[in-house]
């Protein structure tokens, strides 16, 4: 691998002022988990007498999108129509999900039910931004293989009409080898580029085939199983993580996002930096989703890796400024891009 170059995001701000408008109508397919995300906010003032813990005195609740329903909400809200292929059971959660999807642009029509399991549901207590306890009502076994000939059949019907195809991976059991081995042959037939959100949980040849992974630098190491302790202290950590992801994946790129210092594109045997767009932080739960989301809809759209690596890192940074799973919308995005035009 050549040395690492360096890029300015505000080199990249003319062509995506210029292009923003070709995301509008570009269709996505994300297959994957989803989960609702419920949020109860309050204040504590003492502790129970009927154990030593807080109490927790509740002023608000939120339920929002969460996981692949974040990155399908994050493709709508930048102008894009997400189809999004999940499983849900038969419960008031995903009858929860379904009507907030409809309030976010995206269509629950694609939802396949398995009453086996339930809905993910992840209920958080929080107070003054920070976690008291998380509560997960979750199934984590793969789903049955009805269920996945159901996941493919319907995949069939959407890859040839889409731009591009994202697995979204939370390890919950919707996303196996097999699963990522037949959308894989159904994208490239269809000459559709396709995109995983690695778990770092799941063996990396589950995700071999794919164009294009976007794990971030703590899943990048558990993925490819190299020594941490040599890593730390190795100049060209990240060069060897780029060359054995996409060696064990067979791709011919790779981005790998590094929170603060932004994120490291690996392509034609080059590795290039791009800086953080964040002006401010304050949460980074879901930041991963909005990038993979922007990536593949620009990416699918016609811009070039660089340039939609930057339009990524842009609308990144707009949601590090917000509080909980909330995507970019256009608006935003032409905002922070044009502040670094000025």
């Amino acid at each position: 691998m050549v040395a690492s170059q360096q890029r300015q995001l505000q080199q990249y701000a003319p062509y995506i002022l210029k292009h923003i408008g070709d995301l509008r109508g570009r269709e996505v397919l994300i297959v994957g988990d989803i989960g609702l995300d419920e949020y109860v906010l309050g204040q504590v003032r003492r502790i129970s007498p009927e154990a030593p813990v807080p109490v927790v005195e509740v002023d608000n609740e939120e339920a929002r999108l969460g996981l692949a329903a974040n990155v399908a909400q994050n493709i709508a809200s930048l102008g894009g129509v997400p189809r999004l292929l999940a499983v849900v059971g038969r419960d008031s959660t995903a009858d929860q999900l379904r009507g907030l999807l409809s309030k976010s642009g995206v269509s629950p029509d694609h939802l396949v039910t398995d009453q086996s399991r339930p809905t993910t549901r992840k209920l958080r207590v929080m107070v003054q931004n920070h976690h008291i306890v998380r509560v997960d009502y979750e199934h984590r076994q793969f789903v049955a293989s009805e269920v996945e000939k159901e996941i493919l059949n319907r995949a069939k019907t959407l890859i040839p009409q889409v731009c591009a195809v994202i697995i979204q991976d939370y390890a919950k059991g919707v996303i196996s080898e097999g699963l990522v081995r037949e959308i894989v042959k159904l994208a490239k037939a269809a000459g559709k580029k396709i995109l995983a959100d690695p778990h770092r949980t799941t063996p990396l040849e589950t995700y071999r085939g794919v164009d294009l992974m976007t794990p971030n630098f703590d899943e990048s190491v558990a993925l490819t199983r190299l020594p941490i302790d040599d890593l730390r202290k190795d100049p060209d950590l990240l060069e060897k993580i780029g060359d054995r992801l996409m060696e064990v994946v067979g791709s011919k790129q790779m981005v790998v996002t590094l929170g603060k210092d932004g994120m490291r594109i690996f392509e034609d045997g080059n590795s290039v930096a791009f800086p953080t767009n964040a002006k401010q932080v304050f949460d980074v739960t879901g930041a991963g989703d909005t990038v993979i989301a922007a990536l593949a809809l620009a990416w699918g759209s016609g811009f070039n890796l660089d340039q939609s690596c930057a339009l990524a890192n842009f609308a990144a940074g707009v949601v590090v400024g917000k509080v909980g799973c909330v995507p970019c919308s256009v608006g935003e995005l032409i905002e922070a891009v044009s502040a670094e035009n000025a």
